[in-house]
């Protein structure tokens, strides 16, 4: 068993190490790991404990109608914890991982303004470091126009004028830029015209939410052996099958969903759909599901294993999800209380 288990069992056998109220409503959880390793069930058992709400962080439960093949928590379970960023836009609609960051940030300030642990789970690693770093993305502040505009400009003047309307308006962050770097110069240029804010203020304004969060930010991710792990993706691709995938998948495309929407790509539907159309047989479509979920763990853990934040937990290793959970709980209550 990993020192991290042990560590954690140790708390729960000496809660009075965790103080007398280790739990502070400014803390962000995260609760991570591979598709299928059992994140939802062990996650609900954490947020009821913790007093806390979900946050769902999978590029594809944010689309209404695709329920089955995204392995959306059921209604009942919905019921014993509120989740937030399920169900967001229809099929058809643009989403991407910007509008998932500042509606996962919405949903943060309200759980913490009701004074409840905000809790990140999901397996979309891109998205949970959108939460986490807050990082400043290239298409915020962004504007084809004023960009080709200062291209215009900068092809038709010398570098230096450039950079010089750059000292004046945001002389931070001139500092940090080459005068010759003129990309860089023209994306500082482009935020300040089209936001009004200097780009440096934006740094800054991230560098203190990512400081803010590393401090108060608890991170873990469930694995299990290989073997283990692939077992359960067959399975739940048996389910969903059963559960009715296939006629889930048809109503989408008689609704006019195409699959080539990106909605329309996600693991399960764009196989079912080959069915469909007479590409592939029904069980030609099953393998391929099972043979692309088990890829795309694969790429999960390796995006998961390059953050050091992480603390891994094998969720195999225990009796019950419930185990797990109180695992789980009492390593979050001990960094809480160590604060």
């Amino acid at each position: 068993m990993s020192d991290f288990v042990n560590a954690s069992r140790d708390q729960e056998r000496n809660p009075e190490r965790q103080g007398k109220n280790p739990v502070a409503p400014d803390w962000l959880v995260v609760i991570t790991g591979p598709t299928a390793v059992g994140k939802t069930d062990i996650s609900i058992d954490v947020a009821r404990q913790l007093d806390g709400e979900i946050v769902s962080c999978d590029s594809m439960q944010v689309y209404k109608y695709m329920d089955i093949g995204t392995a959306k928590p059921g209604v009942s379970e919905r019921e014993k914890v509120p989740h937030h960023l399920i169900d967001v836009v229809a099929p058809d609609e643009d989403f991407n991982v910007a509008r998932f960051q500042e509606l996962a940030e919405a949903a943060i300030s309200g759980i913490t303004s009701r004074g409840r642990i905000p809790i990140l789970v999901g397996g979309t690693g891109l998205y949970i470091k959108a939460v986490v770093d807050g990082f400043l993305f290239p298409w915020e502040g962004a504007s084809p126009g004023i960009r080709e505009s200062l291209e215009e400009e900068a092809a038709q003047k010398r570098q230096d004028v450039l950079y010089a309307r750059l000292e004046e308006v945001d002389p931070e962050a001139a500092k940090k830029i080459h005068p010759n770097d003129t990309r860089r110069v023209i994306r500082a240029l482009e935020v300040h015209i089209t936001t009004g804010r200097p780009i440096s203020e934006l740094w800054r304004e991230g560098r203190r939410r990512k400081k803010a969060r590393l401090d108060r930010l608890v991170m873990v991710g469930l694995v299990r052996k290989r073997s283990e792990l692939y077992e359960r993706i067959d399975a739940r691709c048996d389910k969903m099958i059963e559960l009715g995938l296939v006629e889930e998948t048809k109503e989408l495309l008689e609704q006019g969903y195409s699959g080539t929407l990106t909605s329309g790509q996600a693991l399960g539907y764009k196989e079912i759909v080959r069915y469909l159309k007479g590409e592939c047989s029904i069980e030609e479509a099953v393998e391929l599901i099972k043979r692309d979920t088990r890829r795309y763990a694969k790429r999960q853990l390796t995006w998961f294993r390059a953050d050091p934040r992480i603390e891994w937990l094998d969720a195999g290793v225990f009796e019950s999800q419930e185990e797990a959970a109180r695992c789980i709980l009492a390593l979050i209550k001990g960094k809480m209380a160590a604060m």
